[in-house]
């Protein structure tokens, strides 16, 4: 492999297509946190710069060093996103429709553990990236899931900022909406792996 100019539109290409599962939930929590600062919005988005950066690496290192397990692992990659995201998108949307029910609406809160959880279920799909790019050096191989980690990044901050635009107007139902969005990431993630 070779420092062209191919490498880095292909890593800024999968790096996109990658993101769209973090987009969409950093829409649907923006849409259920409409009062969101930007440090948070940063700190949300580089969760999910982070795993998708970390998963293609990992990915890499298990297809360049274990074949064998990789196989393995990504046969639990659709069921385990399937659980992460419908437990996930579940809870926002019992609180939206329990905070409707409510005089005054309770918020999902975003909490760091649902983050993390977040990041890797959006992200754990990234893992069959390591076999695209297990043909790479390590240097190669590290460059391009930084590219991946950075359009992912600025991707979910479009997504945060549209979602909180929205969510400001959409007031209590913005939980019901996002936990509907997640569940329907969670089996689009599923059926995608499963049956494509």
């Amino acid at each position: 492999m070779d420092w062209t100019l191919m490498f880095f539109i292909n890593s800024i290409l999968l790096g996109a297509g990658l993101a769209m599962d973090a987009f969409s939930v950093s829409l649907a929590n923006g849409l259920n946190e409409p009062g969101m600062r930007p440090v948070r919005m940063c700190a949300v988005a580089g969760v999910y710069g982070f795993f998708q950066i970390a998963m293609p690496l990992l990915g890499w290192l298990l297809v360049t060093k274990a074949r064998q397990l990789f196989a393995v692992v990504n046969a639990a990659v659709p069921w385990v996103a399937l659980a992460l995201l419908l437990w996930i998108g579940g809870k926002m949307l019992f609180e939206g429709i329990r905070g409707q029910k409510e005089e005054e609406p309770k918020p999902f809160v975003l909490g760091p553990g649902l983050l993390l959880l977040q990041g890797i279920s959006t992200s754990i799909d990234a893992l069959s990236v390591g076999l695209t790019i297990s043909d790479h050096p390590w240097s190669m191989a590290a460059v391009s899931t930084l590219i991946i980690g950075a359009v992912t990044f600025l991707l979910c901050l479009g997504g945060l900022a549209i979602g909180k635009r929205a969510g400001t107007g959409l007031s209590g139902k913005a939980g019901i909406l996002g936990g509907v969005i997640l569940i329907g990431i969670g089996i689009e993630i599923f059926v995608k792996n499963m049956f494509f």
